[in-house]
């Protein structure tokens, strides 16, 4: 538990599934409209800096969300029971599972209640903030290797698009190591990994995990975080802030729940690939790389950074940021059927562009061109 002079945020979620080791900035006017938000990010100011507006899901767009829960669910339960099975035989049990808020948040949940329900283990879980281009929040790794001395930690998120954060992880704990003398382990854990940028993963398929669909309303109602020079001070964990507000529209317990009811029903599947991926081990590649470079090119976007691939960053661009195009690679793919929603509701452009090993991709318009 945490320390009660350690001031955190406090989410929709038990205490007993995770703790979230960010500042509370619920009381601080940090939205921007996206029109500014973009305007700002492309022309310099940190994403981090400041929030966008929360986007309340529309009644047809919670169906979408109900409907692939249901579609999605047993697959979700076996790439979770996958993954934590590789993590508990490569890292051992002596462990705290470390989320990267905000998406990491409810897999680290799954994987916790996997590991307690199928083999009586119960493992710390903690949610920390790691941001692209500032590295992972370093007062919260020293507290919790004073807190957990003895233990290792091992990093989750939810998927990867190109691999930014496997990459920023990988830098912030060398970085971290090397400050400290240290030993963490850069191990990034995922329920997928459609990007091929780690070895520990419960599938490579690019399929649409329902925490994707939404923001705060399946993340314990916590927004992204923020580290801001005007409310993070130098000892201070990064900040979030907690959506009240959209407490009747909040899913993110019914989500767990979901799928942890899935786990016991998943045990073949979960045994049968999980020896497949212990015998046929597949180190990072990072082929999904290849995908965006060839997309760079072919539309001539100067920044890989507006190139969002995989169904969870194309779900992040049609809510969070202002969209050129979606990229889909079947648009018959019952799978995107929430993508189509939102691009429908925004009134964005869907190409059907088959030459990519992800089920889609996310194109932000540069602001200052022509495209």
């Amino acid at each position: 538990m945490v320390d009660q002079n350690v001031q955190t945020l406090k989410g929709s979620y038990a205490t007993d599934d995770v703790i979230f080791l960010l500042k509370d900035l619920s009381q601080a006017t940090l939205e921007k409209s996206l029109d500014e938000r973009e305007q700002a990010i492309q022309s310099g100011v940190h994403y981090s800096e400041m929030l966008p507006i929360e986007y309340e899901p529309t009644r047809d767009y919670l169906e979408l969300f109900h409907e692939s829960l249901h579609t999605y669910k047993e697959k979700v339960a076996s790439a979770t029971g996958t993954v934590s099975e590789l993590i508990l035989e490569r890292k051992g049990t002596d462990i705290v599972l470390v989320s990267l808020a905000r998406a990491g948040t409810p897999i680290g949940i799954l994987m916790k209640r996997y590991m307690k329900e199928m083999h009586n283990i119960s493992v710390p879980h903690y949610s920390i903030s790691i941001i692209r281009g500032r590295g992972v929040d370093e007062n919260a790794l020293n507290y919790l290797i004073r807190t957990y001395p003895t233990k290792q930690l091992v990093f989750v998120d939810g998927w990867t698009g190109k691999g930014a954060i496997a990459k920023e992880l990988t830098k912030s704990v060398a970085h971290f190591n090397e400050k400290y003398g240290t030993q963490l382990s850069d191990d990034l854990a995922v329920l997928a990994d459609p990007g091929y940028c780690s070895s520990l993963y419960g599938t490579r398929e690019d399929f649409l995990i329902p925490s994707a669909c939404l923001n705060s309303t399946v993340s314990g109602l916590v927004s992204r975080t923020v580290l801001n020079d005007e409310w993070i001070g130098v000892n201070d964990f990064h900040g979030a802030k907690v959506y009240a507000g959209l407490e009747e529209k909040d899913v993110s317990n019914y989500y767990i729940d979901v799928i942890t009811r899935e786990f016991e029903n998943a045990v073949p599947e979960i045994q049968e690939m999980t020896r497949e991926l212990q015998h046929n081990q597949q180190e990072p590649t990072w082929k999904g790389l290849q995908d965006i470079v060839s997309i760079q090119d072919h539309y001539g976007i100067e920044d890989i950074n507006l190139i969002k691939p995989g169904v969870g960053e194309t779900t992040r661009v049609l809510l969070r940021r202002i969209p050129w195009k979606i990229l889909v690679r079947n648009d018959q793919d019952p799978s995107l059927k929430h993508i189509l929603q939102l691009a429908k509701e925004r009134n964005v452009e869907v190409e059907v562009y088959d030459h990519m090993a992800y089920s889609c991709c996310g194109l932000i318009k540069p602001l200052d061109t022509d495209l």
